[in-house]
């Protein structure tokens, strides 16, 4: 019998000296070796054959490349000496073959020697008993392939998209991504659920449906255009109408958003990565701040003007030398701390009488008071405290420059208590009276803005400011619970 091809392996068949070995002169081989063999050898895939009780091992040139470097020495010897390292494992399998019973596996792992290490090896594999006419198993028949790069690959590849996932549940900001053209929400994270409202079940569906409020204000057409043209959309602080109530109310919130293009393995876009962080609260403060920075040049430009009105009052008031510089240089510590606690950025939480106090301490006379006063001892959070404390030292200055305390018959009203039906609000009223006529300005000046901007860190907070002619009225509001808690 001539074997046909086989390169290597063919070439060993062919050359092997069969008739020391238990298989006998290859002439004399039954058909059904034969045939297998002319099979295995004309075939690209490995093959392996497995022949007569004692276990004879023949291969192709695919299988030999598996056995590392114990091919060629295996080739013709028992199929235990080949794969001993493994036999434990591989045992029960050929010898559920010889017993006549198949055995297919997708992948099989085993810890292999075979090129003198250790190694992880993954095959695919199905053992086929083989009969001869009267069913009695002469062999096995095995059609193979090493898949260890394969899954090796794979476990990379879900390594790193669990890491991926990872990065995503653990993003200060929101993470989603959308499959298809019409945009179905293939994941989010804690975040993006957090942005959109808890409790939308949105998975499985386009974002059309699953966030519907999105759709009249254009984010599909952004979105369909960013799949069809594989540009990014990238914008800061986007104004997003989100229903996010528990009862359905919407909220509008600004949103640093990104969409990003997904693309497949042939450069296709696939779906689109969204970014979205909630920026609405952080946006305020720093427009809360640009405002009280932008008025510490206002108010420095103030110092002199505001000295110059402080010492003329003291010495007006003072009985002797002596005292109007003791008196003056206590109000001008006052003021220089006060301008400290503004450039260190807050008070912590504090007391209403004690902001008060410290306002009372530069504009004040102890000598003849000029300020009336009434409310509770409320106490107050550092946000809003620092707040509340520039806006009543820019109403002492605006009075001392233009209003009641600009004069010796001039005085101011200052009350606050808890108002509204439930005593949930926070309100109080400077009222100058005595003091020049009142005209209201053709143009908001720059301590206006800063008193008007309201009570950092306090939820409904509004500011009325009414030029009424017979002295300047300023309304504080404020929610309490919010006006009180610790930021």
């Amino acid at each position: 019998m001539y074997f046909l091809g086989g390169g290597e392996c063919g070439d060993l068949i062919r050359e092997f000296d069969w008739n020391s070995s238990p298989l006998g002169a290859s002439e004399a081989w039954p058909v059904e070796l034969q045939t297998l063999v002319n099979v295995m050898m004309g075939s690209l895939q490995p093959m392996l054959i497995v022949w007569g009780p004692e276990q004879t091992t023949l291969y192709n040139n695919g299988y030999s490349a598996m056995c590392g470097d114990r091919h060629p020495a295996a080739f013709g010897r028992p199929f235990r000496e080949l794969w001993h390292d493994i036999w434990d494992r591989v045992d029960p399998i050929i010898s559920a073959a010889y017993a006549g019973q198949g055995t297919s596996m997708d992948d099989i792992q085993f810890t292999m020697y075979r090129k003198g290490y250790p190694e992880e090896t993954h095959f695919s594999f199905s053992y086929t008993p083989v009969r001869d006419p009267s069913g009695a198993v002469l062999g096995m028949f095995c059609a193979c392939n090493e898949i260890t790069d394969a899954v090796m690959a794979h476990r990379e590849k879900m390594n790193q998209h669990e890491k991926l996932l990872q990065i995503f549940k653990l993003s200060p900001g929101g993470v989603a991504t959308l499959v298809g053209p019409d945009h179905v929400f293939d994941y989010a994270n804690e975040e993006y659920y957090t942005l959109i409202g808890l409790g939308r079940e949105i998975i499985g569906k386009p974002v059309a449906e699953a966030v519907s409020e999105v759709v009249r204000q254009g984010f599909i057409e952004l979105l369909d255009r960013v799949y069809m043209t594989g540009e990014p959309f990238v914008a800061k602080g986007v104004h997003v109408e989100l229903n996010r109530g528990p009862s359905g109310e919407m909220q509008n919130r600004l949103i640093d958003l990104s969409f990003q293009p997904m693309f497949g393995p042939s450069d296709s876009i696939v779906g689109i990565l969204v970014l979205a962080q909630d920026v609405t609260e952080r946006l305020a403060d720093e427009q809360h701040k640009n405002l009280i920075s932008h008025e510490l040049g206002h108010r420095l430009k103030n110092q002199l003007a505001m000295v110059q009105a402080i010492a003329s009052q003291t010495l007006r008031a003072a009985k002797d030398i002596p005292t109007a510089k003791r008196l003056l240089s206590d109000r001008i510590g006052v003021l220089s701390a006060a301008h400290d606690t503004v450039i260190q950025g807050g008070l912590g939480t504090s007391k209403v009488h004690k902001l008060v106090n410290q306002m009372l301490a530069i504009h004040d006379d102890p000598g003849r008071p000029r300020f009336d006063l009434s409310g509770p001892n409320l106490r107050v959070g550092s946000r809003p405290s620092l707040s509340l404390s520039l806006i009543l030292h820019e109403l002492a200055t605006n009075a001392l420059k233009y209003g009641a305390l600009s004069t010796a018959e001039g005085r101011v009203a200052l009350t606050w208590s808890i108002v509204g039906e439930q005593r949930d609000q926070f309100e109080m009223t400077w009222t100058e009276s005595g003091g020049p006529a009142v005209i209201e300005p053709k143009t908001e000046r720059s301590g206006a803005k800063l008193i008007k901007a309201g009570l950092a860190g306090a939820a409904d907070s509004t500011v009325k400011i009414i030029y009424e002619p017979r002295g300047v009225r300023c309304v504080i509001v404020a929610d309490l619970m919010s006006f009180q808690q610790e930021h």
